[in-house]
């Protein structure tokens, strides 16, 4: 089994079966790791452990994967965002799409496809439109239990505030551009493996409380998100557009 990612395709622009041709490197002897050699990096580890394995490989390719432990914030930032309470930013519409896989749920589909010797490429996380942006503020406030309300702030007003999305504004894709599809990818191969997704409110809850255990300075500096004082100037800049006190 090797675990991949749906960054592996060449292009995010529209949504990217298991078929869908995938980035390439004109060097393939790059051994660094950044933005641009990441995905076709892994395609290339796809292909040398089907060449090791003909015919006797399981590619798992996984969009963002969340849930208690993970050290890169992306999905954390935004249950601790809402637990600080208050107004705080929210990108693009809550009908935008988001999606993710629980790592428990990747997890528990890997050793199924082990068990049942399923040796295919199947892409990994929850089903398109399973849930949006909109659920995730949704969970989020609830399991905050306290003041917190997002406050939706258009894509191309956040792009003026050069606002980013996925760093910045974690697990959003803004709805055009190079990745609009990033949070469409179809899943139905991992479905027919298996795949059961947890209900989102489930994997904020336990994220959240898994971030109170955690060290006083990761707890205070995230790795992903943007920041507070920004955050504050950013909904400024828009309440004065909008003209509001």
């Amino acid at each position: 089994v090797f675990i991949s990612t749906i960054s592996v395709y060449a292009s995010l622009a529209t949504p990217a079966g298991e078929d869908a041709p995938l980035g390439r490197l004109d060097d393939e002897s790059v051994e660094e790791v950044n933005g641009e050699t990441y995905g076709p990096l892994k395609a290339l580890c796809e292909q040398a452990a089907e060449r090791a394995m003909p015919g006797r490989t399981t590619i798992i390719r996984p969009g963002l994967i969340v849930g208690p432990r993970d050290p890169t914030d992306r999905f954390t930032y935004w249950p601790v965002r809402a637990a600080r309470g208050g107004e705080f930013i929210a990108p693009g519409t809550p009908d935008d799409p988001l999606q993710v896989i629980d790592v428990r749920d990747l997890a528990a589909l890997t050793l199924r496809c082990i068990d049942d010797r399923r040796m295919q490429v199947m892409n990994a996380v929850s089903p398109p439109r399973m849930f949006t942006m909109g659920r995730l503020m949704e969970a989020c406030v609830v399991v905050a239990a306290n003041d917190a309300a997002p406050v939706w702030l258009p894509a191309d007003f956040l792009a003026e505030q050069k606002v980013a999305p996925w760093s910045d504004m974690p697990a959003w894709f803004p709805p055009s551009g190079e990745e609009a599809a990033g949070a469409l990818t179809p899943v139905d191969r991992a479905l027919s493996a298996g795949l059961a997704i947890r209900p989102l409110i489930e994997t904020v809850r336990d994220t959240l409380a898994w971030h109170a255990t955690r060290p006083v300075e990761r707890r205070e500096k995230l790795r992903a998100g943007i920041d507070a004082t920004r955050e504050s100037a950013v909904l400024a800049a828009w309440r004065a557009r909008n003209g509001a006190a």
